[in-house]
């Protein structure tokens, strides 16, 4: 019988399989590091698009918060404007009330009893002046307490003048009647 050896067959075999297994690990190492730096760049990416949205979103929120500072200023100026507007039509609803109050200053005034002098502090008149008679003076009082542009008088004091007068000094505030009540 023949001889045949296999043993260089074998060896040749073991070799390349050896070499086989040495070029599929080698290539799983390499598969396995592809994945692994896929995975990574992919993770980096995801992470500095997420840093870009939140560098957005703090830019817009900058954005808005100077907005609203911008907005807040504005409400201010506008509530400052408002209250000179409201104090404007004040001054100029009152115009002629100061015109009214010596109109009616007049008419209440009884005869015999004259002004010395007349003054406004706030929203009262005070009144000084001179008066034949007590009784002159009681009458102005009822008379300003029925007038619709005045309140209710407080008399301060009276006294002897010169001239057989008699002084006397009140206070009277400034009603500003409704303006059904002012046309009549």
């Amino acid at each position: 019988m023949a001889t045949i050896n296999l043993r260089p067959w074998r060896e040749e075999r073991a070799e390349e399989r050896k070499k086989n297994f040495v070029m599929n690990l080698l290539g799983t190492a390499l598969f396995a590091g592809l994945i692994v730096f896929a995975v990574g760049y992919y993770f980096d990416a995801m992470k500095d698009r997420q840093n870009d949205r939140n560098g957005y979103l703090k830019a817009e929120t900058a954005k808005l918060d100077r907005d609203l500072a911008a907005i807040k200023e504005l409400k201010e100026k506008r509530a400052k404007l408002l209250e000179r507007l409201t104090a404007i039509q004040e001054l100029q609803g009152s115009r002629p009330l100061i015109v009214r109050n010596f109109d009616e200053l007049v008419r209440v005034m009884p005869d015999g009893l004259y002004y010395s002098s007349l003054s406004r502090k706030a929203n009262n008149v005070v009144i000084a002046g001179l008066a034949q008679d007590n009784l002159d003076v009681s009458t102005l009082m009822r008379n300003l307490d029925a007038s619709i542009w005045f309140g209710e008088p407080n008399l301060s004091g009276v006294g002897k003048g010169k001239d057989s007068l008699n002084t006397f000094n009140l206070s009277v505030p400034i009603a500003k009647p409704k303006a059904d009540e002012a046309g009549k």
